[in-house]
């Protein structure tokens, strides 16, 4: 059985969300731009405090969109965006194929 538009729409809701906020969007173009940065330093280059940048990060590693490495006492994000690509690949191939 194939998978409806419907239900792959749906299944990229959660992806939507977490990249429809502008402070989730600069973090990812930041980590984009530096690979690999702690907490501290997405930081200082924010407005936003320590907890709020955590908060967000915290969202963006459930959406699978970075990853965590540590090493030593400190933690690691940098993005992982093939399985978010490949879902929005698979949207837009299901809607050009079943929708136009």
């Amino acid at each position: 059985m194939t998978e409806k538009p419907v239900d792959t729409f749906r299944a990229c809701i959660p992806l939507f969300q977490v990249l429809g906020d502008v402070y989730r969007q600069d973090i990812i173009l930041l980590l984009a731009e530096k690979k690999s940065l702690t907490v501290n330093e997405i930081t200082d280059h924010s407005t936003l405090s320590r907890p709020a940048i955590s908060h967000h990060l915290k969202l963006l590693r459930q959406a699978n969109l970075v990853t965590i490495e540590q090493k030593g006492t400190q933690r690691f994000y940098s993005l992982s965006l093939e399985p978010s690509i490949d879902q929005f690949k698979k949207l837009v191939s299901i809607v050009e194929e079943k929708c136009l």
